[in-house]
């Protein structure tokens, strides 16, 4: 069972962390080693491997654990370059993608293009001895470090099907249902092995900029809950309180004028079959959504992960500001149901030195806020 935050406001992270390796480097258990130490000697109370066994790619991994699908250039234009926001804001877009920013700090590698896959075979998961090696990996340096939780990150379906297409399945449910059913072996893997399954999903919310707007809400909401139902279908073996869910709106450094607000998701987020929901709460596209939470009951038994020290910019939070952002929401849903997180993943997103204070800052946040509960 998740902890809670009974005695104290508990801490973790999305998943990724500055540092990525090649998987196949010989440094890799070291990198993991260190990684896993550095979390506990910050004071992160649930930690993962930092997403280094994963080469420090929530997407591209799983590249080479699916089978059925072939690579091919899309029909169009990327589904990442379109959208309203590169509309309205295309003179920043274009200075941002020559410069390389819109996922790292000028001067750090930025992300690379996306593959993109067409189904044309039965899709199965043929990755199992590398998620094997990958948990090993970890489970050696989480036993090492003397840590009380730890997390893996795999990825709903709907975050993998924007650079995926189906020539092989009747239709898009089957299509759906046959890779959720593939990705529901690494799901099952990850909890049999001990850890807790942080599934992450991006693209769910991310897509209403691209397709959402002209479809109009309520029809983006069905195609949410749809996809939400063949997710939980996938995770009907593993207990709810084994599982955390990571909605965001997407990390890149850009405007986000259109991100679609979380009332409007809301209920289509707490659907998901889990125990703890990771959300955006520190960036300023966001941040006013806590009172939210006020008028939505959060459902009895889930803990509430708020982002309460963003990846969008590099200034760190001081940590009185981080123990306010907390203190709200412990305020609106109760403080055992809250743990204090990050918006999204820091990877190559933020400069490894702006990463670590950020974290060292959500780490005394959170110990202010729980002096302050203590106190009444």
């Amino acid at each position: 069972m998740i902890r809670s935050s009974a005695t104290g406001i508990l801490t973790t992270h999305v998943g990724s962390l500055p540092g990525r390796v090649d998987i196949a480097d010989d440094g890799l258990n070291d990198a993991v080693r260190g990684v896993v130490r550095r979390q506990v000697e910050t004071g992160i109370s649930v930690i993962n491997e930092g997403e280094y066994t994963k080469g420090g790619d929530w997407l591209s991994y799983i590249e080479r654990r699916l089978g059925g699908f072939s690579p091919r250039p899309p029909a169009g234009p990327p589904v990442f370059t379109q959208g309203l926001d590169r509309e309205e804001f295309a003179d920043f877009y274009r200075v941002a993608t020559a410069h390389g920013t819109l996922f790292a700090a000028q001067g750090q590698v930025a992300q690379r293009g996306r593959q993109n896959y067409i189904c044309t075979a039965p899709i199965t998961y043929i990755g199992l001895e590398e998620l094997q090696a990958e948990l090993a990996i970890f489970r050696a340096a989480f036993d090492a470090s003397g840590a009380a939780e730890g997390f893996v990150t795999s990825t709903a379906p709907s975050s993998l099907e924007p650079y995926r297409g189906n020539e092989f399945y009747a239709g898009e449910d089957e299509f759906l249902e046959a890779l959720a059913e593939a990705m529901r072996v690494e799901y099952e893997a990850i909890v049999a092995a001990g850890f807790l399954l942080q599934i992450d999903d991006a693209w769910l919310v991310a897509l209403w900029d691209r397709i959402g707007i002209a479809m109009g809400i309520d029809s983006f909401r069905a195609r949410c809950l749809k996809r939400v139902d063949v997710l939980n279908h996938a995770l009907r073996n593993i207990p709810e309180d084994r599982i955390r869910y990571h909605l965001c709106w997407g990390s890149w450094h850009g405007p986000h004028a259109h991100d679609l607000p979380l009332a409007d998701i809301v209920d289509v987020l707490l659907r998901v079959r889990a125990q703890a929901y990771l959300i955006e709460a520190a960036n300023p596209r966001h941040e006013h959504e806590h009172a939210l939470w006020r008028e939505i009951a959060l459902p009895a038994g889930k803990i509430l992960v708020p982002g309460v020290v963003s990846h969008c910019t590099d200034v760190v939070e001081h940590p009185e500001l981080v123990a306010q952002r907390i203190l709200r929401y412990a305020d609106a849903v109760g403080a055992e149901n809250v743990m204090a997180g990050t918006d999204c993943g820091f990877g190559e997103r933020t400069h490894k030195q702006i990463a670590w204070a950020k974290l060292r800052a959500l780490t005394e946040g959170a110990a202010i806020a729980s002096r302050r509960l203590t106190k009444g």
